[in-house]
């Protein structure tokens, strides 16, 4: 760990939400450095969220870089209010919110599960921070301890992840920054200053209750509002389909143009059981499939090219919210008028017509609840005491159904 007194600057991001950023730590800085970091640059922050939101270009990298900003912040108040943090500590905390969305895939959350089967982006950020702490000779075994909840402080885990961590703190206020939608703009200071420890804890003061409302009223709006927006969904789940198509092309041994890369992916039906895979996922980024987007488009394959054509070319599957989902039988009479008119079949339709239902839970009540912490010492999950639940159903998954389909075949 560097000496206090010896600190100097080594890098200043110019960050458009919170200003100037500056790494002092010499390990932390090679990491930023380290070419799995700088990858983050080509990751999308919001997957297509720009085909709506045109500023919506912001990248992971940035709010990682916000997110360790945030943490830093968090530190110097709890220390200020007498909570004991050494400087490793400190280090491996930073270094743990720096890499928790290390494991990315290309376009974020729009290909989660798609690109590695079975594979959540949190145990590929895990196995790549394991890798760098090969390379790092051990340096960053405190950080993957903090990262995973097994360092004897509660608390610091709970900023890296939990329902008030600086991960989500980061988001809504970025977010909300890039896409211009104002009501994710919260008062991530303010939660902070008022951030406690309580029996090895995260509470947050009384007083900052009302922020801490806006806070989970901010998040429930931005998920209707952007992240679940049906247009961004729309535009993800045809992404979606096509790398489906795609695997299904490769897998019935159908020659499509895909680079040695990609079709480590979709050539085979892969759960990686070593970390030799990692190198080469680490290749991948949203120029990779973008540039196979463009090219697919003259794919011999109708139904590739088709899908392709309408991400390239913006002319996204048209979305209606509906009551209840449609019968299996009206779905399938869709279908058929479109395999028909578009010289398909059934199973093809299917890529162009479907069905969803969207859930969003602003509140998860559970093990790791939001406390708030009186002056008498008194301690309440923000349920039993925020006014805002008793009007919002915070806590009651919003669900929503939807139907996609072309234009000019709504089944209704």
């Amino acid at each position: 760990m560097n000496d206090p007194a010896k600190l100097k600057t080594l890098k200043t991001f110019n960050d458009p939400v919170y200003g100037f950023i500056t790494i002092e730590d010499e390990l932390i800085f090679k990491i930023i450095e380290h070419p799995a970091f700088q990858r983050l640059r080509r990751i999308s922050q919001l997957g297509l969220t720009n085909l709506v939101y045109s500023g919506a270009n912001h990248s992971r990298f940035q709010h990682a870089l916000g997110a360790m900003n945030l943490v830093k912040n968090a530190i110097a108040v709890l220390r200020a209010k007498g909570e004991n943090i050494d400087e490793r500590e400190e280090q491996a905390t930073k270094i743990a919110v720096l890499l928790h969305d290390v494991g990315h895939g290309p376009f974020s959350h729009a290909l989660e599960h798609s690109i590695v089967l079975g594979t959540s982006h949190e145990e590929i950020s895990l196995r790549i921070m394991s890798l760098l702490n090969e390379e790092f000779t051990g340096q960053l075994d405190l950080a993957i301890s903090v990262y995973k909840g097994t360092h004897h402080k509660k608390f610091l885990h709970q900023l890296v992840s939990g329902q008030l961590d600086v991960d989500r703190l980061d988001y809504l206020k970025r977010d909300s920054f890039f896409t211009g939608v104002s009501e994710g703009a919260i008062g991530s200071e303010r939660l902070i200053k008022m951030m406690r420890i309580h029996e090895g804890e995260l509470a947050i003061e009384a007083k900052a209750l009302y922020s801490l409302e806006k806070f989970l009223l901010a998040r429930r709006l931005m998920y209707w509002q952007v992240y679940l927006h049906k247009a961004v969904l729309s535009a993800e789940f045809l992404l979606l389909n096509i790398l489906k198509r795609a695997r299904e092309l490769a897998m019935s041994n159908v020659d499509i143009w895909c680079d040695s890369t990609l079709s480590f992916f979709i050539g085979v039906n892969n759960t990686p059981k070593s970390n030799d895979w990692i190198d080469t996922f680490l290749e991948l980024d949203d120029t990779s499939i973008l540039y196979h987007i463009k090219v697919w488009q003259q794919s011999s394959d109708r139904l590739l090219s088709m899908l392709c054509q309408r991400l390239i070319q913006r002319k996204l599957l048209k979305v209606s919210q509906i009551s209840e989902p449609f019968s299996p039988e009206t779905i399938l009479a869709a279908k058929s008028k479109i395999a028909e008119e578009l010289g398909l079949s059934i199973s093809e339709s299917n890529y162009l017509l479907f069905q969803k239902t969207l859930t969003n839970t602003a509140y998860e009540t559970g093990p790791d609840p939001i406390k708030i912490i009186y002056k008498s010492g008194e301690v309440k999950d923000i349920s039993e005491t925020a006014n805002l639940f008793q009007y919002s159903p915070l806590q009651t998954p919003e669900v929503k159904h939807f139907i996609y389909y072309p234009e000019g075949y709504n089944p209704a």
